[in-house]
């Protein structure tokens, strides 16, 4: 399957788009060789604005721009982005639901040998609590380039999740449309239900297929919009198959996998298993490592799988 770099996908899309919107200006924080917003620098320098390392005040920049009728696209990695920039974004933008598109890189472990201090696995509990925000998380290189399209057309702020890692320039194949907001069914099955998001559905579609080998039939549903989330879908899933496995890279605590239960306690109370980082700061080191390491893994989420079904049957 051919790949891309998510973040070259995200580039391209942005660059693309700001032939077609005059009023869009980006925003980065010294990263946009990384961030890949450089591409849209060269081709629109006056509407480009390097604020240095100043996550805040380029925060308060876009705010204030936005005030004045522009559309900004904020850059930063997403640690520096919940963590540095964390005040500016709920104070000015949320609170005043502004259009600015905060686009965080490098999200879960993606920068793999930066470490603990750069990881950004604690970012979709964040936002997705801050009122008015909306959080996406794309899986591939088309999805990618169709959300930055789509948070362009949104009313108020955005949160883009974006990874450093190499990604299917098109994972769920020629027919799929991205619909911000619903979830999508990548895989049908009726043993049990993956939900996956970003990344994670790389993952959980490799364990599809091992699970398979033994028989077992994994409905596999990618959710990008992480909130609004696709309520009526999980329910759906869980209801049909009886079981659920979040898969997230990202802390357990707060992020998809809380999202998916808060949704199942309230509409289709259902056996869960939560796979994610356990609540631990991540090292340095190779990425496919990383995933291994912190359970990311294909063979985990079977693992997860297996328990969940030997829930379903203790019911």
């Amino acid at each position: 399957m051919e790949t891309i770099a998510m973040r070259d996908a995200y580039g391209a899309a942005l660059a693309e788009l700001g032939s077609e919107l005059p009023n869009l200006v980006v925003l980065d924080a010294d990263v946009a060789g990384s961030s890949k917003s450089s591409l849209f620098g060269a081709k629109f320098p006056e509407r480009f604005f390097n604020v240095g390392i100043a996550e805040a005040n380029m925060a308060g920049m876009a705010a204030g721009l936005a005030l004045k009728g522009k559309l900004p696209f904020v850059h930063c990695f997403a640690a520096f982005m919940m963590l540095r920039a964390g005040d500016p974004i709920r104070s000015l933008a949320c609170y005043q639901n502004l259009p600015v598109k905060f686009c965080g890189t490098y999200a879960g472990l993606s920068d793999s040998y930066d470490g603990a201090s750069h990881h950004a696995i604690s970012d979709i509990s964040f936002f997705r609590a801050l009122p008015n925000m909306k959080v996406i998380s794309p899986a591939d290189g088309e999805e990618t380039r169709r959300a930055v399209r789509f948070a362009a057309g949104l009313a108020g702020p955005v949160y883009l999740r974006i990874s450093r890692a190499e990604v299917p320039k098109s994972l769920f194949g020629a027919g799929y449309e991205f619909e911000y907001g619903k979830g999508y069914v990548a895989r049908e099955g009726s043993d049990l239900t993956l939900v996956a998001t970003g990344f994670m559905n790389v993952q959980a579609l490799r364990a599809g297929e091992l699970l398979a080998k033994e028989g077992i039939r994994a409905r596999i549903v990618n959710i990008h919009t992480i909130k609004p989330i696709d309520a009526s879908l999980i329910a759906k899933c869980a209801r049909e198959t009886g079981a659920v496995v979040t898969c997230e890279e990202h802390n357990v605590i707060g992020g998809l996998g809380a999202a998916v239960a808060e949704v199942l306690g309230r509409e289709s109370p259902v056996p869960l298993e939560i796979l994610g980082i356990e609540d631990c700061f991540a090292e340095s080191g190779d990425y496919g490592k990383l995933l291994e390491k912190y359970g990311l893994s294909p063979d985990r989420i079977v693992e997860k799988a297996k328990r969940v079904l030997s829930r379903k049957k203790g019911k």
